[in-house]
Parts: structure tokens; C-alpha cells; sequence
């Protein structure tokens, strides 16, 4: 059954909405406005959380409501409600009626559709039982348990969410998406006499819960959470100073989302507060910086097949070769751009309109080999992990917290160090990249992004980097 015929029984059959007159209720809200649609939601969602030996909190919600936006201009009149009756969107519709204020706009054409689906349909919830889950979970704790007599706690969380949305615009067109996602954590502890550390690792995406289930995945995401921690339990403080950062594949790609990819977003650049505006075909990272945002890797956290516009996802190439060469576009910002919208227009729910986010954000290989790297650094920080950090979008400066990294001392990995933090300023750190690595990767899957006060899943990604000259905060004495 195709998605649209899946949704069209969650909202017309089952809730009781009759189609033609909903169609009406829309057309006639959106009539003379430049854009708009109805957001038609459902969303059930659980989460299992194990702490201290036993099952802490076990909790499931269903959510269903919708969003009616019109947009004239820059002025947006959205209104929405977590019921879906007739009489509720026809409430909304005379609420979004008065953005127009008397103009009379050109409705934007609809986004043209695909029968892509990049991930499947069903719901990941519903086929294993909720003793399995806990199971699970049991099996995690005494598995990292038994692994090291040097593990005091063990905390590990399961999650699941399964979202179907419909999207009917003025002009009739309709879409519609089914959205799996499912996401495993561990937390654990470790001490040492009086020394205690932490580590922690997590894995997830658009699938089943089939593939978490295997032993050789659920014990592969508790290794590296223990292995982190041992690590972390023999660190020395860390060093401060202007030197030689290697950031390592994957994760690190949290710094390239947060210090680079917001400001690459359309509606920062319209608004002229981004330190990337105005910067389109000029150079803005050193030659073999490539970054793309890709919202159609199969499977992946941040993977859509239509963004909450309606519009298919694509593979944007942002900065190409160290030229800034294009922007993140939901369909609003980038009308008003004079651009064309490239599947970023993303809503954490029926209840938040649409704007400008990133879906996986990835900066492409290189030439080097992540070997070569690490031997041309004399002395330096390897950071390979990371754990929060603060941006401001205007000026592009960062602050980001390294929760696994290295000295590197005569091209080796030297001892582990804690509380190395990486000072900076995202356009002025794309120009410090000295050496591309040939080891791109994407994050293992547990990319939660904020703006605006809306959370939405994404990945991130890139290869091993050379920077040069980049401030490091450390704990370390003189």
C-alpha cells in the first residue's frame, strides 16, 4: 500500500475527515496567499530507560493534530490543534485568513513528487513485544557489567516513534510520508579508587527495531560506551594553547553542523545575520572543502523522503572546492531568495510551522590517508568525540567540549586527555583546514538539532581533518 493510501485511512477514514470538504476549507483559507498548506499529523512514540539494575521509566504516547499555515510575503498565519474535526480546521482557516491583509498573491506551485521511499513503512513498534525490549535492556546492563569489574553503573535507553503526515495544499496537491526511527544509548561509569568517569555511545535511524535486537549491535554500541569510559578513566588534563587540531571521522561532524551548517541556512542568509551572507561564489574554506546536506541516504537519522513542505529531499551542495555555492531552502525563504527550495523546509510537529533546517550534514573525502594526517603533526590535539558546545550565528564563534581526545606528540597518538575544549570561529576554522581525509563517514545515529526551540533528528558526517592554528581550552596546570 502506497503511503499516500496508508495516510489517506489515518485521516479520512479512521478520524472521520471528509476530503473534499477539508480541500475546500484549504483552498478557500489560501486563497490570495503566496503559499501555504494543511500539516496532517499521527505519531506514536515510546521509550524504555534502564538505570541501576531495574526498568526506570517505561512510557508511550500517540499524538495526531494538524497545522494550517498561509504565508503572504514574509508574514506567516499559522494555527493548529491537536484534534483533527472539521470544525477545528475551519477554526484554524479564519485564523490564517487575516495574514493576508487584503493582498492578493500568486499561489507558488506545488512541489513536484517522486515515488521514492527511502526507508519502510511499518511500524517499528508494533512487532516486538514489550517484554523483549526490557530483555534487552537487562541483557545490556549485565553484559557491560561482566565485561569489567571497574564498571559502577550502567544506564541504557531504547526508543521508538513512527510518524505519518499528509500535506494537502490550496491547489489540491497532495503528499505524503511515513517516518520510522528508532534510537539506542548507553551510559556507563567507571572508577578507580576515588576516580570515577563516564562514557557514553548511542546508534539509530529510519529502521526496525529488528536490527538492535542482534547481539552483535546492541554489544557493539555498549563496547564502545565502556571503551570510551576506560579511556576517559585514564586521561591526563589537557593542554591549552594555539596548535594543531586532527578531528576525527564521523561525530566531529556535530562542530561542521553547529559552527557552519546554521548559518548556511536560507533564512539566516534573507535576513542578512549570518557571517555567510552575501558570500555566494566566493571562496569561504581552503581548496578540498566540499560539504553537502543529503537528505536521501537510505535509512540514515536525518533522511526524509519530503520535507514538511511537501518537497522531495535532495542532495544540496553547499561549498564546493572552498566556494560557498548554495544555501539550505525551505520553499518561503528561498521564494523570496529567488531561489529554488531544496528539501529543507522541516517542522519538529504539527504544532511548529515550517523553516530552514539541515537533514545530514557532510563534509565529502579528501586526498589523505587519516595515517599521513596524524604523522604530519609535530604536536597537537587528536579530538575524536564530542560532547556539547555554543555557537553564535551572527559572528560564527564556537565553543565545543571534546568528551574523547588525544595529545599527539612526533606524529603518534599520545595519552588520552580530559577537558579539552576547541575555541574558534566557524568561518575562520573552514579556512585552517590543511589536510582532507580519505575516511568520510556519517555519525552512527543519534543527531538531535535545535533552533528556535524545535528539535529535529539529523546526522552528520566528515572525514579526518587537519586544522591549523585553532585555540584549545584545557584543564592542564602551566
Amino acid at each position: 500500500m502506497s503511503t499516500l493510501a496508508i495516510t489517506d485511512d489515518l485521516f479520512f477514514t479512521q478520524a472521520g475527515l471528509d476530503r473534499p470538504r477539508i480541500e475546500g476549507i484549504v483552498g478557500d483559507a489560501l486563497g490570495g496567499a503566496d503559499d501555504g498548506e494543511l500539516y496532517l499529523e499521527y505519531a506514536q512514540s515510546e521509550s524504555l530507560s534502564w538505570d541501576d539494575g531495574r526498568l526506570r521509566n517505561a512510557a508511550f504516547d500517540t499524538m495526531q493534530g494538524f497545522g494550517l499555515r498561509a504565508v503572504a510575503g514574509e508574514s506567516i498565519g499559522y494555527a493548529h490543534a491537536s484534534s483533527l474535526a472539521e470544525d477545528a480546521i475551519r477554526r484554524a482557516a479564519t485564523t490564517v485568513k487575516a495574514v493576508r491583509g487584503g493582498r492578493g498573491g500568486t499561489l507558488a506551485e506545488p512541489p513536484r513528487g517522486t515515488n521514492r521511499q527511502l526507508y519502510s513503512p511499518d511500524n517499528p513498534l508494533a512487532p516486538v513485544p514489550f517484554e523483549t525490549k526490557v530483555k534487552l535492556l537487562a541483557d545490556l546492563d549485565a553484559y557491560v557489567r561482566a565485561k569489567d569489574p571497574r564498571v559502577r553503573q550502567v544506564s541504557a535507553s531504547l526508543s521508538g516513534e513512527w510518524q505519518a503526515v499528509q500535506i494537502l495544499r490550496a491547489d489540491g496537491a497532495r503528499s505524503a510520508d511515513i517516518r520510522p526511527l528508532v534510537r539506542i544509548s548507553v551510559s556507563v561509569v567507571v572508577g578507580d579508587g576515588d576516580r570515577m568517569e563516564h562514557g557514553s555511545h548511542g546508534a539509530g535511524g529510519r529502521v526496525a527495531y529488528d536490527h538492535y535486537l542482534e547481539d552483535a549491535t546492541w554489544q557493539g554500541v555498549a563496547d564502545e560506551a565502556l571503551r570510551q569510559a576506560l579511556v576517559n578513566l585514564g586521561s591526563v588534563p589537557a593542554p591549552a594553547g594555539e596548535m594543531t587540531v586532527v578531528l576525527g571521522p564521523g561525530w566531529p561532524g556535530i562542530l561542521l553542523h553547529e559552527a557552519i551548517g546554521h548559518g548556511l541556512e536560507g533564512d539566516f542568509n534573507r535576513k542578512k545575520t549570518s557571517a555567510f551572507s552575501g558570500l555566494l561564489g566566493q571562496r569561504i574554506a581552503s581548496p578540498g572543502v566540499t560539504v553537502v546536506d543529503d537528505g536521501t541516504i537510505d535509512r540514515r537519522r536525518g533522511s526524509i523522503t519530503i520535507d514538511d513542505e511537501g518537497t522531495p529531499s535532495q542532495c544540496t551542495t553547499l561549498i564546493e572546492d572552498g566556494i560557498l555555492v548554495g544555501y539550505m531552502q525551505d520553499r518561503m525563504n528561498a521564494r523570496l531568495m529567488g531561489m529554488k527550495p531544496t528539501g529543507n523546509g522541516r517542522r519538529q510537529s504539527f504544532s511548529h510551522h515550517p523553516m530552514p533546517r539541515m537533514t545530514n550534514t557532510v563534509m565529502r573525502s579528501g586526498a589523505h590517508a587519516p595515517e599521513e594526517i596524524l604523522r604530519s603533526v609535530k604536536r597537537g590535539l587528536y579530538a575524536v568525540n564530542f560532547g556539547g558546545g555554543q555557537v553564535d550565528i551572527t559572528s560564527g564563534k564556537f565553543v565545543f567540549s571534546a568528551s574523547e581526545a588525544y595529545l599527539i606528540e612526533d606524529g603518534k597518538i599520545g595519552p588520552a586527555v580530559k577537558g579539552a575544549t576547541l575555541i574558534g570561529n566557524g568561518p575562520d576554522a573552514l579556512t585552517r583546514v590543511s589536510m582532507v581525509g580519505n575516511d568520510s563517514r556519517l555519525d552512527p545515529g543519534i543527531g538531535v538539532c535545535g533552533k528556535e526551540g524545535q528539535g529535529v533528528p539529523v546526522g552528520v558526517g566528515q572525514p579526518t581533518l587537519r586544522l591549523d592554528g585553532l585555540t584549545v581550552g584545557g584543564t592542564a596546570t602551566p
